[in-house]
């Protein structure tokens, strides 16, 4: 580091990046070409010169606790153009090499910091295991592996900037394509989920919608440590509670043998097998259907007889509607209009709504029905229409948001199971 004093400097610029930008920023490299559309000459927010008439001389890097690299700039008067055009290959190579290495320093130091705590962590829950009734075997064999994945915070804490409209996000996830993957699973596996289907009264439409748009039949799974995941996410403070809970489970299935801990692979959440349970859910829903003493929730046939008992015992009612597009007339009261998947406000029987839905003659023999209105892209998509897409919902999509609270995910799933009712 160097302490630049010096009467010569007549400004200086700060540029902030964030440190998963860096890597973004040294493969892209610095631009050589001056930015001739700049408006006043000089480093301006939204336009800059180029970088290259610096030496390193003219660097100070530092690290502030605010999880951003501070790269301070100090330009001299005296600098020539020619020399910036002249010295810019050389520079591009060292300022590339300084970030890179500066950026796996700070890396490698929080993660040296996060690992200490979480071995500290670590000793504290298996005690806390064992005094919940796990053997002491167990904890120490399945415990003895976990390990603290970055990648699993950086992924809970990640908040899109952008939301895909309910029309897009339906389309993509009810596609063409899908139909003919899960129609091709079902020609393959009829038998079987004929079968499931009327011992659990639950459509086979419906478990192949919801195991298409869980992960793609069985195609997307997850590769996560589903031990070192729940470890990770019960260290971390924002919801430590909610995922002891669901390491204490996955331990205590271990531990009674009713699953296997060596395929215990799947989402960054810990969610497992071709529906994606958690493990709260493989305890209270999931079946060994074909009675090997081993729940395998990557195999067909636990996995469609899990799924069916789950959706069944939460109160899908068969054959009953899930949900209608309607399109709303302006007078009706903005408390009738659900953007939330917690709960479905205002519910009330079809012939009520019905003065404020155009149309409402077609929607004639579901008059008695309970439904309430949603709006998915109000208060989410900007500019969104408050009015459009509209739609009724009934006891049967409510019953999909407890599998998963996305009012968007419901639509799918319903939208899905109606095109293979078609094919089927």
């Amino acid at each position: 580091m160097y302490q630049i004093m010096n009467q010569k400097i007549n400004f200086l610029k700060y540029l902030r990046i964030s440190k998963y930008e860096i890597l973004k920023i040294w493969r892209r490299g610095w631009d050589s070409n001056p930015r001739t559309s700049c408006p006043v000459a000089g480093f301006q927010d939204q336009c800059f010169q180029p970088l290259s008439h610096l030496s390193t001389k003219n660097m100070l890097f530092y690290y502030n606790f605010n999880e951003k690299i501070t790269i301070c700039l100090y330009l001299f008067s005296n600098t020539s153009l020619n020399k910036i055009f002249m010295i810019i290959k050389k520079m591009a190579k060292t300022l590339r090499r300084i970030i890179l290495n500066l950026s796996f320093l700070l890396i490698y130091s929080s993660a040296n910091a996060n690992n200490a705590e979480f071995d500290n962590w670590l000793s504290n829950f298996k005690d806390y295991a064992v005094s919940n009734g796990i053997s002491k075997a167990t904890v120490d064999d399945v415990m003895s592996g976990a390990k603290f994945l970055p990648k699993v915070i950086e992924y809970d804490r990640y908040q899109p900037e952008f939301y895909e409209d309910t029309k897009t996000y339906v389309n993509k996830r009810a596609s063409k394509d899908k139909v003919k993957k899960g129609l091709k699973l079902y020609k393959i596996e009829k038998k079987l989920i004929n079968e499931v289907e009327l011992k659990f009264l639950v459509e086979k439409e419906l478990l192949l919608a919801l195991m298409g748009i869980e992960t793609n039949f069985g195609k997307y799974l997850g590769k996560m440590d589903i031990i070192s995941s729940l470890a990770t996410l019960s260290f971390d403070k924002r919801r430590s509670e909610f995922f002891t809970n669901e390491l204490i489970i996955v331990l205590n299935l271990i531990d009674k043998k009713i699953i296997n801990k060596n395929i215990l692979f799947g989402s960054w959440a810990g969610a497992f097998g071709n529906f994606q349970f958690m493990p709260s859910t493989i305890q209270t829903y999931a079946i060994d259907y074909n009675k090997n003493s081993d729940i395998e929730l990557k195999k067909i046939e636990d996995s469609f007889a899990s799924a069916a008992n789950y959706i069944k015992k939460i109160g899908w009612k068969r054959n009953e509607p899930c949900f209608i597009k309607v399109e709303l007339k302006e007078n009706i009261p903005e408390k009738y209009l659900n953007s939330s998947a917690q709960k479905i406000k205002n519910k009330k029987q079809v012939k009520f709504f019905k003065k404020y839905i155009k149309e409402s003659k077609k929607i004639d023999n579901l008059d008695n029905k309970i439904a309430g209105i949603i709006t998915p892209d109000k208060d989410i998509i900007p500019g969104a229409k408050t009015l459009a897409p509209a739609f009724l919902v009934f006891s049967n999509y409510e019953k999909i948001l407890k599998w998963n609270r996305s009012l968007r995910f419901g639509l799918a799933v319903c939208t899905l199971k109606e095109k293979f009712e078609n094919e089927i």
